[in-house]
């Protein structure tokens, strides 16, 4: 699953001077809802966006079970804590779909690991924030999700195929954990009123990052318009805020939880909601990795990438015999 994505680099305009026919050509081919495979022309800047997106959308499946995965040992049962590894397992698996995608872009899964661990590659905020109680599991499981499968749906719909045919297999998936998601809120919801308080506390500390899921505003957005463009993205950030918020919302006070901003309220003319600002300086600072949980995140994955060397250096070589490090 994954949100925002961060910006780069801004785009220019040499990088769009490409050859009139052979763009045409192109974009007559988005316009009839053709897909665009690995082996057709595409100009530079279609390519670097597509690059930009999905190997952070990869990045943030990786990260993004970190967050659960800490409470794997400390889930309440044997049943949950099956089901808590089943979709961590879940979640990189989708991260090894993306970054296969991402390959047919033309950059190695290791230049983008690389480029991940050196801070230089970024992903989702909002799995920069702290799982403090087994509710924060319930309600990233629930509402992260249900964000993530909203963008997925759309984008699925996209112009580039290696990327739509990923995004068909990880929202398949993602349903699944929904529904794993929407039982544990619902378990805590009706439970005692401790359990309660606890997954409201919960929702109140994870209801910015939620806001923040789907990007800064259309407005300041220096991607959404080459990306609707080319359908790389179906819908803008500020459309599918909006489609959460109506999906999500009602059901959240069907459970009798309170949405903590004040300011919520559906236009009666417009029928858009309206909302507090969700803080996009904190937005920014998180981005730029001065997030609650950006250097543990990465500090992580350095571990893993460091204590598996040995695996991958076995694997390069089948001839060889290799023996696992003594911890």
């Amino acid at each position: 699953m994954y949100g925002n994505l961060s910006i780069t680099e801004p785009a220019s305009a040499d990088r769009f001077a490409e050859d009139p026919e052979k763009l045409a050509e192109f974009e007559a081919k988005i316009e009839r809802g053709e897909k665009i495979e690995p082996t057709d022309w595409m100009p530079r800047e279609y390519r670097r966006q597509l690059l930009r997106m999905i190997e952070q959308h990869a990045h943030s499946e990786i990260i993004g079970a970190l967050p659960e995965g800490t409470w794997i040992t400390r889930a309440p049962g044997f049943k949950r804590k099956m089901a808590l590894m089943a979709k961590v397992q879940d979640e990189i698996g989708h991260g090894q779909l993306l970054y296969s995608a991402a390959e047919t872009l033309g950059k190695t899964r290791e230049q983008m690991l690389t480029d991940l661990l050196t801070g230089k590659a970024k992903y989702s905020n909002v799995f920069n924030y702290p799982a403090i109680t087994w509710a924060d599991t319930a309600v990233i499981a629930w509402l992260i999700d249900a964000a993530a499968i909203i963008n997925q749906v759309t984008n699925a719909k996209g112009s580039y195929g290696p990327y739509s045919r990923a995004l068909e297999r990880i929202c398949t998936e993602e349903s699944f954990h929904l529904k794993y998601g929407y039982d544990n809120v619902v378990t805590l919801a009706t439970g005692t009123k401790k359990q309660k308080e606890m997954v409201q506390e919960a929702l109140n500390r994870w209801w910015k990052p939620i806001m923040h899921f789907f990007g800064p505003p259309d407005t300041v957005s220096q991607h959404t318009a080459v990306l609707m463009r080319w359908k790389v993205k179906i819908a803008s950030n500020d459309q599918m805020r909006q489609q959460f918020l109506d999906s999500y919302v009602p059901k959240i006070w069907e459970l009798g939880l309170t949405v903590p901003d004040p300011n919520l309220r559906k236009n009666p003319d417009t029928g858009q909601w309206e909302y507090s600002d969700p803080d996009w300086d904190e937005f920014w600072r998180v981005i730029n990795g001065n997030g609650p949980c950006n250097k543990e995140r990465l500090a992580v994955r350095r571990w893993v990438e460091e204590s598996g060397a040995w695996v991958r250096r076995a694997l390069m070589r089948p001839d060889a015999q290799y023996v696992a490090p003594l911890c």
